[in-house]
C-alpha cells in the first residue's frame, strides 16, 4: 500500500490535489449539514447577520479560494506548504460552489429549485477531480503514446478532433457530458453523435426543417427525464436538502 501511495500520489505530486478534493467535498457536506440545521431551527448555528446584512458563506469562500490558490501556485506540488494551501483552496472552493446558484442568479435561491444547480456543480466538480487524480488528461492526451505526443501533427490533430466533439456536445445542450468529455473523450463522442436536446442551439439550428428529428429529440428527452429525474432529484435532496415548494401566485 505504501509503495502504491508513493508511486501514484506522492511521487507525481498529486497529494495537494487529493487534499484539495477531500477538503472540498468535506466542506460542502459540513456546510450543507449546518445550513439544514439552521433551516430546521436546530442546534447552536445561526445565520451571520451583522447590522442586519446576511453574510453568505460564499464571501469567506472567495477569500479562502484566492489565498489558497495563490499560495498553491507559489508553493509547487510538493512539501507541507503546498498541502496546506491545497486544503485552504479546497475549503474555499467548497464554500463558493455551495452557493453557485446565488452567483448565477444574483439572488438568494439556496432553498429553491434553482438552488439545485449548486449541488449539480459540486457533484460535477468532484467527479472531475477524481478523474484527474485517476490520471485522466484534457482532450485524451493521456491515451497517446510518447511517440504520438512528440509528433506535433498527430498531437494537434487529436486535440482538435476531441475538442470538436466536446464543442458539438455543448451545442447539443449537454453541458455535463461536454465537461466530462474534456477528460474522457469517449463521453464527448457519445454526446456529439446522439440527438440534441430540445431547445439547444443545435436543435434550433439544424432541426428547424426536420420535424421527425425534432419529434425524436423531444421523445428521447421525455423518456430520459421520466426514467432518471426521480433518482436525480432524490440524490440531490439527500445530499443538499429538499428545496422549498414553489409559491404560485394567487388566482386573479
Amino acid at each position: 500500500m505504501g509503495d502504491w501511495w508513493y508511486r501514484n500520489i506522492t511521487e507525481p505530486g498529486k497529494l495537494p490535489l487529493l487534499l484539495a478534493l477531500l477538503s472540498f467535498m468535506a466542506t460542502f457536506l459540513i456546510t450543507r449539514t449546518i445550513t439544514r440545521l439552521i433551516r430546521a431551527g436546530r442546534g447552536p448555528f445561526r445565520n451571520i447577520t451583522p447590522g442586519g446584512v446576511h453574510i453568505h458563506h460564499v464571501v469567506p469562500g472567495v477569500v479562502l479560494t484566492v489565498v489558497g490558490g495563490f499560495g498553491a501556485v507559489g508553493s509547487g506540488r510538493h512539501g507541507l506548504a503546498a498541502s496546506l494551501c491545497a486544503v485552504v483552496f479546497g475549503i474555499g472552493a467548497g464554500l463558493v460552489l455551495d452557493e453557485f446558484a446565488l452567483i448565477l442568479h444574483l439572488q438568494d435561491v439556496y432553498w429553491s429549485e434553482q438552488g439545485r444547480r449548486s449541488v449539480e456543480v459540486v457533484v460535477l466538480a468532484s467527479a472531475l477531480g477524481l478523474l484527474v487524480i485517476g490520471g485522466f488528461s484534457p482532450l485524451g492526451v493521456n491515451d497517446m503514446t510518447d511517440q504520438e505526443q512528440n509528433d506535433r501533427v498527430t498531437l494537434v490533430s487529436t486535440l482538435i478532433v476531441n475538442f470538436t466533439f466536446v464543442f458539438v456536445t455543448l451545442l447539443k445542450g449537454k453541458p455535463r457530458l461536454a465537461v466530462i468529455g474534456v477528460l474522457v473523450p469517449f463521453v464527448a463522442w457519445f454526446g456529439a453523435l446522439r440527438l440534441a436536446r430540445p431547445g439547444s442551439y443545435w436543435a434550433r439550428r439544424w432541426y428547424r426543417k426536420r420535424p421527425r428529428a425534432r419529434a425524436r429529440a423531444g421523445l428521447r428527452a421525455y423518456r430520459h427525464e421520466r426514467r432518471w429525474s426521480r433518482f436525480d432529484r432524490g440524490f440531490q435532496n439527500l445530499i443538499g436538502g429538499t428545496p422549498d415548494p414553489e409559491r404560485r401566485p394567487p388566482p386573479s
